[in-house]
């Protein structure tokens, strides 16, 4: 019987073993963690968002410069098709409200122990505590247990699922990057993607208002803009909002220095309404109770409206131009480790349009090593599925050759 490897357990990982099993190889799946899918798990902890309901037109855009690598990829293995075979798997989907869509468990965990008990009655064969630990002189990979001792089995076919750089605790580390780059490939650094970014904040302002959230606002960095929450973190300003334009963010902080996120803190008042409102006679209120009451701001919109300037303006437009467009300095995206995703990885280039390795026939490379990134909201995990399904059809293609 014809043999496959697959180095790394995440859902990449997983899905090629599924499809190299089904094509009739003997897989064995290595990891160096002592359980599968850490990161999969926790990614699930707060509601599992598997794909999203969009059109595949409108989807494919959030995946910025990699689009055009991903696409046929992604067509191979759709949103539709991901929603299928989690359905046989035992968790049919829904789609909220925002067109994420979700288990109906809600749940990573019983999604995760389905596919494992498919993968066990396929015959997959899981080795934990494995470590890929380079190449040998003919360009085989190495893998080694625990102890370091090397495993001594040769395989058919490698397909490698070895993950980005964010959360390295749980098994994605980007200790593959170097044995890479000696073998002639080129991997691009990792960066945090889906991250959150420090603001030099006063202590004044974050002790009155660290985890409190900045709900429906709107949020620009040149010319991308979202609309979502705003948590004020501690170190600076984290939450949905702000991982969607993180890669802006983040670009604009390597060429400047510093990036200028523009929030609009009543997006559903224009900005001629706003100017009329606070130019009422105030009485005997205070500026701030004016803000709220007639501005309609809650007080943590108060507080950054006077931590970012601390003197507001006193004429109704000049104020209410600024509550459309508060300028907030960002200084640094948070580090990776506490990314949920990276950015960086194995240049396409490297690869064929089968996710083989262009200059080692028989090694497969799918999931988060590759250089692409996306926002949250199904498009992670819609394609590190999608590229592990093509690297396993494929590597099961090439095996029989």
């Amino acid at each position: 019987m014809k043999t496959a490897a697959v180095i790394g357990a995440g859902p990449a990982g997983l899905m090629a073993a599924q499809e190299m099993a089904r094509a009739g190889l003997a897989v064995t799946i290595f990891d160096r963690m002592p359980t599968p899918a850490r990161k999969f798990l926790l990614a699930g902890r707060g509601g599992l968002n598997l794909t999203h309901s969009e059109p595949l037109d409108i989807f494919m855009t959030r995946y910025g410069a990699a689009a055009d690598h991903l696409r046929p990829l992604i067509a191979a293995f759709t949103p539709q098709m991901l929603r299928d075979w989690s359905a046989e798997l035992g968790e049919p989907t829904f789609a909220g409200s925002s067109g994420r869509v979700f288990p109906k468990s809600f749940k990573a965990s019983p999604l995760l122990r389905a596919l494992l008990r498919r993968l066990e009655g396929m015959g997959v064969r899981l080795a934990a505590r494995h470590r890929f630990s380079g190449f040998d002189e003919t360009g085989r990979p190495i893998l080694c247990d625990e102890t370091g001792a090397r495993v001594a089995p040769d395989f058919d076919a490698y397909v490698f699922a070895l993950g980005g750089a964010s959360w390295p605790k749980l098994g994605s580390d980007a200790r593959w990057c170097d044995a890479f780059a000696a073998r002639g490939f080129s991997v691009h650094p990792f960066q945090p993607a889906n991250c959150g970014f420090d603001v030099d904040w006063s202590e004044h302002f974050i002790s009155r208002f660290a985890g409190v959230p900045l709900k429906s606002v709107r949020l620009s960095c040149g010319d991308q803009e979202t609309r979502g929450e705003v948590m004020i973190a501690q170190s600076g300003v984290e939450g949905g909002g702000i991982y969607a334009l993180s890669a802006p963010l983040r670009d604009m902080i390597a060429r400047d220095g510093v990036a200028t996120l523009q929030i609009d803190l009543r997006p559903d008042v224009s900005v001629d309404e706003l100017t009329e409102r606070l130019s009422r006679p105030r009485g005997g209120q205070s500026l701030s109770n004016m803000l709220r009451k007639s501005a309609g701001l809650p007080p943590v919109a108060v507080a950054l409206l006077r931590e970012v300037q601390r003197a507001l303006p006193d004429e109704a437009h000049a104020l209410a131009t600024l509550i459309k467009a508060l300028p907030l300095a960002l200084l640094r995206p948070r580090p990776i480790a506490r990314a949920i995703s990276s950015a960086g990885g194995l240049a396409f280039s490297d690869v064929d349009e089968h996710l083989m390795l262009r200059k080692a026939p028989g090694l497969f490379v799918c999931g988060e090593m590759l250089d692409w990134e996306a926002p949250t909201g199904g498009y992670l995990l819609q394609a590190c599925f999608a590229t592990g399904f093509v690297a396993g059809q494929a590597a099961a293609r090439y095996v029989a050759k």
